[in-house]
């Protein structure tokens, strides 16, 4: 029973120590959450969009994590210059911490050639909270500086970025967290949330058969300490105004992706199965579900710069 209750100890002090080096989360379909890392998305296509995602990762581990995501985001003319505006809500249990933050977003637009250029920021505020009641250890624990209550913190976040859509590419760079908030928990804990980049690009390759086309993309995600990147092929079939995809994401000595996902009149969904290839995580999986509803919004009662929203490309 000791080794089991040290066990499950261990398995939560992991789960802390991997919140503490990258706060954000990770989720395989990045290109249906680009709002939630870059706020330069905000209002990026003429849609009003609604998006959703959910993370279970660890399958099999007890207090593994659990990720949820909603973002809207809309575009807006003023003074003859385009903007966007967007708000974001996300949660996510990992170990004995619940991680929550909310996010209001704004983004100026410019037309560059074919393609749009965003600049935008962030400001909003996090909430982390330590609940040790979730495990019992016994008389084993007698630390002081181990909260045997739960405890919560509260601090301000603020992130910017830039995103670049072409009707056959795009690009954006952002950084989240940028002013490194650290949240005071309680009387003796604080967490520290560093600042972490992401580069992130995309490119429509067209084949001879007008119906299909193959889609190469990728993430990469730094906090300077460590660093992550996603690479995705996606093999779309465009028929009757509905879209249908399948691929492969690889991230380099972490995991192996299968993507499948369809586009339905204003409806996209999505669902990844990733398998872990590092040792932690050998013989698990994760489940990554998204979804996506837009409607178009016409200021001018014309239609203008017509191009495919990047959710899809």
């Amino acid at each position: 029973m000791i080794i089991k209750k040290f066990l499950l100890f261990y398995f939560a002090l992991l789960c802390s120590l991997a919140a503490s080096a990258q706060f954000d989360a990770q989720f395989s379909q990045y290109w249906a959450v680009t709002g939630y890392y870059n706020p330069a998305y905000a209002g990026q296509t003429d849609k009003l969009a609604i998006s959703g995602a959910y993370s279970q990762q660890l399958m099999g581990f007890t207090n593994a994590p659990k990720s949820m995501y909603l973002g809207v985001d809309m575009p807006f003319n003023f003074l003859g210059r385009k903007h966007g505006v967007g708000v974001i809500l996300f949660s996510e249990g990992i170990g004995l911490f619940r991680n929550q933050m909310f996010g209001l977003q704004y983004s100026y637009k410019k037309q560059i050639g074919k393609g749009q250029l965003g600049i935008g920021m962030e400001a909003g505020a996090l909430n982390i909270s330590f609940d040790p009641t979730k495990i019992y250890l016994g008389d084993q624990t007698n630390d002081d500086a181990f909260p045997t209550a739960s405890i919560s913190g509260m601090g301000m976040d603020a992130g910017a970025g830039a995103f670049y859509t072409h009707p056959d590419y795009y690009a954006g760079v952002s950084v989240t967290h940028i002013t490194g908030p650290t949240i005071l928990m309680g009387e003796n804990n604080e967490f520290k949330v560093d600042p972490t980049i992401y580069l992130t690009g995309g490119y429509n390759i067209k084949t001879r058969n007008p119906l299909i086309r193959v889609q190469p993309s990728f993430l990469l995600k730094s906090d300077l300490v460590s660093t992550k990147v996603d690479l995705t092929g996606r093999l779309f079939y465009d028929y009757n105004e509905k879209t249908f995809y399948g691929g492969l994401s690889y991230s380099p000595g972490t995991s192996v992706a299968f993507l499948v996902g369809a586009k339905i009149k204003n409806i996209t969904v999505g669902y990844a199965y990733d398998m872990f290839t590092s040792q932690i995580g050998a013989g698990s999986g994760s489940h990554d579900l998204f979804f996506n509803y837009s409607t178009d919004m016409n200021f001018s009662g014309r239609s203008k710069n017509k191009h495919k929203s990047i959710r899809i490309l």
